[in-house]
């Protein structure tokens, strides 16, 4: 069902401040930007190796994602996995029981996509994306290598991603984390006190091919908008 991570969303107050650090100072390559008028917000695409960081910007004080800024502080906001075929999908998800935020796809930034609801996921929202045509590929400083969720029960919250997606397991794991794959890339899900206290998505690993320039432009920078950002050097 799922190639891989297409994006992982993060909610920011100015697109224009969010590129000082994203794409100027880590280097992030810019794919596109549009304004999304039925979601409420202007969003970017950055390449990020194999998948990418969308930034997304609230048109106004009324949208859901200004809502989610008000409460919970810039940050990340969903994950997208890459579908083959979105509408398929959403209606396996659908058979399974997913509770579903988008029954059919529509257009978004990153091509046909489609929401389910943060309870099919152990809250975290996930978003499926068929994007339009072939990929083109960028070069960049920094890959998304996994996407780190911290959980009450991590053992619990695999088995529900499991069961939604048949992520495969990386590793025999332990009672208390677990490691599974999604293309070439991974979720890590690990308890709330290893993920900063939070529940969640709670932290992005990135691999570079600099690590000591990176992990200094993280250091330059003023936020990070709200991202544990994990550098690791390139093996």
């Amino acid at each position: 069902m799922i190639a891989s991570i297409h994006h992982v969303g993060i909610a920011v107050k100015r697109l224009s401040d969010a590129y000082r650090l994203y794409r100027d100072l880590l280097g992030l390559p810019l794919i596109k930007e549009a304004e999304v008028a039925d979601q409420g917000v202007r969003a970017a695409l950055l390449a990020a190796g194999d998948s990418e960081v969308e930034l997304l910007e609230p048109l106004g004080p009324d949208s859901g994602l200004a809502r989610f800024v008000a409460k919970h502080g810039e940050g990340l906001h969903h994950v997208c996995f890459q579908s083959a075929d979105v509408a398929a999908d959403l209606g396996t998800l659908k058979e399974k029981g997913a509770e579903l935020i988008d029954a059919v796809p529509r257009k978004g930034l990153a091509g046909m996509i489609g929401f389910l609801h943060p309870r099919a996921c152990a809250g975290v929202l996930v978003e499926l994306a068929t994007p339009f045509g072939a990929a083109s590929r960028h070069d960049s400083p920094l890959r998304l290598a996994r996407l780190v969720i911290g959980a009450k029960d991590p053992r619990d919250t695999a088995a529900v991603f499991q069961r939604v997606f048949a992520f495969p397991e990386l590793g025999s794991g332990d009672a208390g984390r677990a490691l599974l794959r999604v293309g070439p890339g991974a979720l890590s899900i690990v308890p709330v006190a290893e993920a900063g206290g939070l529940e969640g998505m709670a932290a992005l690993d990135m691999i570079a091919t600099d690590v000591d320039a990176v992990r200094a432009a993280v250091a330059a920078a003023p936020t990070t908008h709200g991202v544990p950002l994990h550098i690791t050097r390139d093996q």
